[in-house]
């Protein structure tokens, strides 16, 4: 247990100095917001280049790790989405916040140091190429949803190509042939970037959960939470174990990706179309907070620490 709590405290440590320190007012609402604008736009989009750069890539497509994953996102998805409509009475586009609350993970902010601090470098290939289709994937079939037949696909395609962590990804993908002869000095500036992704996300995550809180009744957040951090993962293990037999590293990773709390691109989705915001402030608030438990528990599960 405290091999567990080893790799976790850190996490949801400085989680929590971010919280406590915006809510006895030691920071600024704007400090948050600027840190979280520096980790999407520089630093995690440089954290994400460098590993793609520098990373040996698997010459053919792990199939069975992508499906392990999105299978779970379908099933945490639609069950969130039939829930939120049949006991809750939610329609329209906040039964998609609904669903995206339950199917996207917060990778960026948890996932990422949580999972390098889990596998170390064994486990950054695996997770960048889960984190290099996640976004894309489940931010086109939220929009898609959101706005039905009307979505049009140049629409779609220019919001994710000027997404910062896309064009990260891009980038990373597109210059590996070239890595060799960057100069040094060019890769030291990179690298301080980049290292300063997991500390500047996890505090700026904390000042956001004490923006965001619990805007709304406990009944529908509490059930995207076991949706999102106990039937994802579960069926993810499942999948990634027993079906496609993935090296324990990869289904490790693929299992701590799905275990992740609800992401804030919900509630940014939410504040977008102006419908679910309280509903997907709730998601991510709960769902962060239950993590801290229900992280160890498949920390455990997956035999790390």
């Amino acid at each position: 247990m405290l091999d567990l709590l080893a790799i976790v405290f850190p996490v949801f440590g400085l989680i929590g100095i971010g919280y406590l320190a915006r809510r006895t007012g030691f920071v600024s609402e704007r400090m948050g917001e600027g840190l979280s604008e520096f980790v999407f736009t520089l630093s995690v989009p440089c954290l994400i280049f460098r590993t793609l750069v520098k990373a040996e890539i698997p010459q053919t497509q792990p199939w069975g790790y992508w499906i392990s994953y999105f299978v779970g996102v379908a099933v945490a998805w639609v069950l969130a989405t039939a829930m939120a409509k049949r006991y809750f009475g939610v329609k329209g586009v906040a039964s998609v916040v609904a669903g995206f609350s339950a199917g996207q993970a917060n990778t960026v902010f948890v996932g990422v140091p949580m999972i390098l601090k889990a596998y170390g470098d064994e486990g950054a290939v695996p997770l960048f190429l889960l984190l290099a289709v996640h976004l894309p994937v489940t931010m086109t079939l939220a929009t898609v949803l959101a706005e039905g037949r009307q979505a049009s696909p140049l629409v779609i395609l220019r919001r994710l190509a000027t997404h910062p962590i896309v064009i990260g990804i891009l980038a990373g993908s597109a210059l590996r042939p070239v890595a060799g002869v960057v100069p040094t000095p060019l890769w030291q500036i990179l690298d301080l970037l980049a290292s300063a992704a997991v500390p500047c996300a996890l505090i700026s995550m904390g000042i956001a959960l004490r923006r965001y809180g619990m805007k709304t009744g406990w009944k529908l957040p509490t059930a995207i939470s076991i949706l999102k951090l106990v039937v994802h993962p579960l069926v993810v293990l499942l999948l990634a174990t027993v079906v496609f037999q993935m090296p324990p590293v990869w289904a490790g990773v693929a299992v701590l990706f799905a275990s992740c709390p609800s992401g804030i691109n919900a509630y940014l989705f939410a504040e977008r179309y102006g419908e679910g915001v309280a509903l997907a402030s709730s998601a991510v608030t709960l769902s962060t907070i239950l993590a801290l438990g229900t992280t160890l528990l498949w920390l455990y599960v997956l035999g790390v620490g």
